[in-house]
């Protein structure tokens, strides 16, 4: 029987990080280092622009550019409405989406359309299901309810998020990471899908990222500091629940985590499966960046979250933008095509040089 107070308790804290994501300052403070990448002007680059395709392909789906947006919300009404109407633009572009962490959906079955509303509007779309490393680390979700998680959606991969400074600060949080390379392990020979490892907002150094390719994950989203510090969200929810050590540690912990770009760097130097660059992309030029330093994808979140607040169409015409941008950038370094951008020439400067120092 379902415990409706524990579920009223889990549409509140969806709606509280949606809410204050959108309302106060929780970006980091800290840049991606992109700014640190300097890519080539062709002034020749002999072809025409309507000549560039940002086509590609990614575990075996083709996508009509690098992008998919990464994974935000489920398990609220206002949830619903953001992921029908990203779903619907993913579906018109021919892009990819990931939802929210799904645990939401195995504890109310009547939270589930907040997910698989993703699926009926995007029903050919990549779509990634989701779900925490702490609650695969614990005893309470195995492989057969993440089964459930993914058959939920007929996803097309699983995405395990991996939190331990978010699930330090929540004040329902659950720090609980022992044993969870093991289960990663479990959960990627028991489904029947790629699974992919996720940071959120972070990073991922190439330690972990050796480890998790070893535990048999087929890619791995960086999602480094640069952009939206999910320290800073539980910091707030912390305070307002008067929990005064956890806001402490996430205001103390704001700005903590690898930039975006030298993640990338330092997981791509070493592994061999495929690497998203996500935390902070902003604009198509540091998609190109991505690109061009070893990224086989990109993931956009929170600049996509207000859009989708609004409409599909803000939606899509943000994406499309963003595609824009990122043709733009191809163009003016001769790229006709993806596999073409990234075997571009780039420099390295500044702080980014102290992170990639061998």
């Amino acid at each position: 029987m379902e415990d409706k107070n524990k579920i009223k308790e889990i549409m509140k804290r969806k709606e509280e990080h949606i809410q204050i994501a959108l309302a106060k300052d929780i970006q980091s403070k800290n840049t991606t280092l992109f700014e640190c990448i300097k890519l080539f002007n062709s002034a020749t680059p002999e072809i025409n622009f309507d000549e560039v395709d940002t086509e590609t392909s990614f575990l075996g789906h083709r996508f009509s550019a690098p992008v998919i947006v990464g994974a935000m919300t489920g398990g609220a009404e206002i949830a619903k409405r953001i992921n029908k109407n990203i779903a619907i633009a993913v579906e018109e572009l021919g892009l990819g989406m990931v939802v929210g962490s799904q645990r939401a959906a195995l504890q109310s079955k009547g939270l589930e359309d907040t997910f698989t509303v993703a699926r009926k509007y995007a029903p050919n779309a990549f779509i990634g299901a989701n779900i925490g490393a702490p609650q695969l680390s614990k005893n309470g979700i195995g492989a057969n309810d993440v089964k459930k998680l993914i058959k939920m959606l007929d996803a097309d991969s699983l995405y395990i998020h991996l939190n331990p400074l978010q699930e330090l600060v929540q004040p329902e949080g659950e720090p609980n990471f022992k044993g969870v390379l093991s289960k990663i392990k479990e959960i990627s020979n028991f489904v029947n899908v790629p699974v992919i490892a996720k940071e959120v907002g972070f990073g991922i150094d190439e330690i972990a990222a050796k480890k998790l390719e070893n535990s048999g994950v087929k890619a791995i989203e960086v999602a480094g500091t640069g952009g939206t510090s999910y320290a800073a969200i539980e910091s707030y929810r912390a305070r307002i629940k008067k929990d005064e050590a956890r806001a402490n540690i996430g205001n103390l912990f704001e700005n903590w985590g690898i930039p975006t770009a030298a993640s990338l760097f330092v997981t791509k130097n070493n592994v061999k499966i495929p690497i998203i660059a996500s935390g902070g992309i902003r604009n198509g030029l540091e998609l190109a960046k991505a690109i061009t330093v070893g990224a086989s994808m990109s993931a956009v979140a929170f600049p996509v979250l207000k859009h989708a607040m609004r409409s599909s169409e803000a939606v899509s015409d943000y994406l499309k933008n963003l595609i824009y941008e990122l043709k733009a950038a191809m163009f003016l370094t001769g790229s006709r095509s993806v596999i073409e951008l990234s075997k571009k020439r780039y420099v390295i400067t500044g702080e980014l040089k102290d992170w990639i120092r061998e």
